[in-house]
């Protein structure tokens, strides 16, 4: 564990309030509220969006079986918790590759035989879908939910997100969902947000974590491609299935982050006919 340079995790855990962090992740973050002060909201909002797919997912969609990838520290509301409210025998398999949360889950997040943590990586060979460990856990023929929140954007280009993003596709079941949100360049929709997401982008990557790129919605919709978006579609986190009317006006920080859930359709039979009589 290095603790010399700021972790995503950790600097994700000092902007929900929590206390497993150190000063480095805590003066990576206070780089980024110099331009955006409430960034903190930002990271409250794609919790409480995460809270809303995986409650819908749970629920009326039927999942039962999720793979949360760059699950990150522990904190209120983890994906098992909301999971299991709806449907106790979900399994909720996280996934980290970074030292302290793989510590710190081990021992909070594994608190029934339906909810495991494993050490991985979203880029290991075959992908987490054949992981030995994960596949302990998961049955790999069912439909399974799968979770990147926060989680592209710290790929840069040449890690080649959207190739990523397919590879899984590609091996996952059948009925299967990707839930995924990203910071978000709105680009010529709006230039005065296309700015700020350009300041914020140079703030975490050259001056904070060293990787958090803005990337517009022609780039965030070839994450979900093979799938079918489930309505509203690719939105701003706000926007979708929102708990009830808005008690402020947004802050322009949290309309930079966007957010989908993307389903993988089932491939009807299709009756082979001859073109050569009645065969």
């Amino acid at each position: 564990m290095d603790t010399t340079r700021p972790s995503i995790a950790r600097v994700y855990d000092y902007s929900l309030g929590g206390k497993d962090n150190y000063d480095v992740d805590r003066a990576a973050f206070e780089q980024i509220q110099q331009i955006a002060p409430a960034q903190g909201d930002v990271s409250r909002m794609n919790r409480r969006w995460l809270h809303r797919v995986v409650r819908y997912l749970a629920g009326p969609a039927g999942i039962d079986q999720f793979l949360d990838i760059g699950a990150g520290l522990p904190t209120v509301g983890n994906t098992h918790q909301i999971a299991q409210q709806e449907n106790p025998d979900a399994k909720v398999v996280y996934v980290d590759n970074d030292p302290v949360c793989n510590a710190h889950g081990r021992v909070l997040l594994e608190q029934n035989e339906n909810t495991h943590f494993i050490s991985g990586d979203l880029l290991e060979e075959n992908t987490l879908l054949e992981n030995k460990n994960v596949l302990q856990y998961l049955d790999p023929d069912r439909p399974v939910g799968m979770i990147l929140c926060g989680l592209l954007h710290h790929l840069d280009d040449d890690l080649d997100p959207p190739g990523v993003m397919s590879n899984y596709i590609s091996r996952l079941p059948a009925g299967s969902y990707v839930a995924i949100t990203n910071f978000y360049d709105p680009a010529d929709e709006n230039p005065e947000l296309h700015d700020l997401s350009k300041r914020l982008e140079r703030a975490f990557t050259e001056m904070g974590l060293g990787s958090g790129w803005y990337r517009t919605r022609e780039q965030h919709l070839e994450y979900f491609a093979g799938l079918e978006l489930i309505s509203p579609g690719l939105v701003e986190l706000e926007d979708w299935w929102p708990a009830g009317p808005a008690t402020r006006p947004r802050l322009p920080e949290e309309r930079l982050v966007a957010g989908g859930l993307g389903f993988k359709p089932r491939v009807e039979n299709v009756r082979l006919h001859s073109v050569i009589g009645n065969a």
